[in-house]
């Protein structure tokens, strides 16, 4: 994922945040063409894996492509995880 540009200001939130310890604060941001990448140290790739699926489908993304999903799932009323292509591939393809 592409770095988020933020203005140094903006740094005392994110450390706050940090300080917390609460999951939002992870991300890579861009202050004054320095990247700084704030991240868990030593996880495995399924929970590297798990954090990147969790950010995508909180943000409403397709967790396998990153596409925005549009359709709503009718029973629950939430976005469904995949978009419609991979839906189709994957829960439909399924059954």
């Amino acid at each position: 994922m592409k770095p988020k540009s933020i203005k140094p200001d903006e740094l005392n939130k994110i450390f706050s945040e940090l300080k917390k310890g609460e999951e939002s604060s992870i991300g890579s941001y861009l202050v004054k063409g320095v990247r700084l990448q704030i991240s868990k140290y030593n996880l495995s790739g399924a929970e590297r894996v798990q954090l990147l699926y969790k950010r995508r489908r909180a943000q409403g993304l397709c967790i396998v492509c990153g596409k925005k999903v549009t359709k709503k799932n009718p029973s629950t009323d939430q976005l469904y995880r995949l978009c419609e292509e991979h839906r189709n591939k994957i829960d439909k393809g399924s059954k």
